[in-house]
């Protein structure tokens, strides 16, 4: 039975391999009460209740009793507590910049847009504003695919319906109401979208019109709108998109793959459904690839603000300016308020499956969290669906919930999401592809078709976090010069968009 100890002041050890009722890891203490996967964490020696257990060489929790040495440590007796959430803004600074790796220049096969971004796939984007047009754009979208009137353009790589279910009912004023503008606009202008056609009711909160007035009209030539109401109804709305984009498609297809510098690109980083392993595994040897991209001058999305809660110390400490430092903790204040006044709290966390893979506190997982952002400056916060102006690592405000999260990144320019999981996910996205890490040989084994790397050889194999890193990186660049994610393959996407709904329906 092998365990792993992560720091040498570490509270606990954590199993790499299942354990069975019985078993005492440690070989003394009590035996386990019942099978342990991997993941798990067992105490290394006997720790006082009120104690605190550490992991990663920090506070994860504290024990609500006395726990003996080789027992296992979770729920029943390790709990949330106080943390302090502060830190010197910019501590670490000198560090961080020093993580910054010396790479030799790097491309990949993009599309190069007009406005200067570049593509990692050339789509066409049906863009419902309203949910009333929700099945209109499905219902196109579906007739052009399975037409096959795409066969004869090889250079697009399909037609995706981005439909969601709000639009109206919402205050025309307001954050849900730039979050759904940004979302929208940031969809049709994103760099791997060839063309798009928002399609609304006609009598809706979200008007094109205002869209384009406040970002700017755009390329006209990518861009296009029609309404239900002005079209003559459903049916003639449907047959109308079908023809319009029928039109468009040879000047989509005269698009055409070029080299370009890594710099280019933005890479959302996600986790979900994690494991006891996940920062231990598939999240450092992400940030590793993280700090990779960064050398190469591209750009990094960190997210999911309620899963930094508590290590968001280790990001303030690397903070390239007291403003930086200073937009994180407002963010986490804003989420400290914005739970209590529904009626939680930002340690209502994990999930139960996360528990049942071995992570018992916020603490603990967002320590693990934190790792994917590897060890670079953190540069830039901006709010949900929002482009940063700058590159290196940024962090986007965002829930934890993976579709909302990835949708926001998408929005704000990312190219390519890169999704650890541990527990399984079947994640994906369009128009950008997920690209998804297993941290665990027996998830990549059981979920081959959806996972696309594995990271459980880090633990089984000793492959190192520096070697796994680069093996990320490889990925990245062949599929943002068009090799097919496998959630691509299975067709996922259309229905994981989904903006992050702020505010009353009305």
């Amino acid at each position: 039975m092998t365990l792993l100890t992560l720091h040498p002041g570490d509270s606990v050890a954590i199993l790499t391999a299942p354990a069975k009722a019985g078993a005492r890891p440690l070989g003394k203490g009590p035996a386990l009460k019942r099978g342990l996967g991997a993941g798990h964490k067992i105490a290394r020696a006997e720790i006082a209740a009120g104690a605190p257990i550490l992991k990663f060489g920090q506070i994860i929790g504290y024990a609500t009793r006395d726990i003996p040495a080789g027992a296992h440590v979770h729920v029943d007796n390790c709990a949330f507590g106080a943390h302090d959430g502060g830190a010197e803004i910019g501590a670490d600074l000198a560090a961080a910049r020093a993580a910054i790796p010396d790479v030799a220049p790097r491309q990949f096969m993009g599309y190069a847009r007009p406005d200067g971004r570049v593509g990692t796939r050339n789509m066409i984007a049906l863009i419902a504003t309203v949910n009333c047009s929700a099945t209109v754009i499905r219902k196109a979208a579906e007739a052009l695919r399975s037409s096959g009137v795409l066969e004869a353009y090889p250079n697009i790589d399909g037609v995706v319906a981005l439909a969601h279910g709000t639009g109206c009912g919402m205050a025309a004023e307001g954050p849900g109401w730039d979050n759904l503008q940004r979302v929208l606009w940031g969809h049709a202008t994103h760099p791997n979208v060839g063309a798009a056609v928002f399609v609304g009711l006609g009598c809706e909160v979200m008007q094109i019109a205002r869209m384009k007035a406040r970002f700017g009209a755009g390329d006209e030539a990518r861009l296009h709108g029609l309404t239900i109401q002005d079209s003559g109804g459903t049916a003639a709305t449907i047959e109308r998109i079908v023809a319009h984009v029928t039109e468009l498609l040879p000047r989509i297809n005269g698009a055409h793959r070029s080299p370009c510098p890594l710099a280019g690109l933005t890479i959302g980083l996600q986790c979900g459904g994690s494991d006891g392993l996940s920062g231990i595994t598939a999240n450092p040897a992400l940030g590793a690839a993280s700090d990779l991209l960064v050398g190469h001058g591209a750009t990094v999305l960190l997210s999911e603000t309620p899963e930094i809660y508590g290590a968001e110390s280790l990001l303030l400490r690397r903070a390239a300016s007291p403003e930086v430092g200073a937009a994180l903790m407002e963010r986490i204040t804003w989420w400290e308020r914005y739970t209590e006044l529904n009626g939680g709290s930002m340690d209502n966390n994990p999930s139960p499956g996360n528990k049942a893979g071995g992570l018992t506190t916020i603490l603990e997982k967002s320590l693990g969290a934190v790792a994917k952002a590897g060890a670079t400056p953190l540069n830039e916060v901006v709010a949900y669906g929002a482009r940063p102006e700058g590159a290196g690592l940024v962090f986007m405000d965002t829930p934890g919930y993976d579709p909302v999260s990835a949708t926001g990144q998408i929005a704000g320019g990312a190219q390519i999401i890169v999704f650890t999981t541990g527990r399984g996910s079947a994640f994906g996205s369009v128009p950008a592809p997920t690209l998804k890490l297993a941290t665990n040989d027996r998830l990549f084994a059981q979920m081959r078709g959806d996972m696309d790397l594995n990271c459980g050889d880090i633990v089984s194999a000793g492959v190192s976090i520096p070697d796994k890193g680069r093996e990320i990186l490889d990925l990245i660049v062949e599929t943002a010069s068009g090799a097919r994610s496998k959630s691509e393959a299975l067709g996922l996407g259309d229905n994981e968009f989904l903006p992050w709904q702020i505010g009353a329906v009305m």
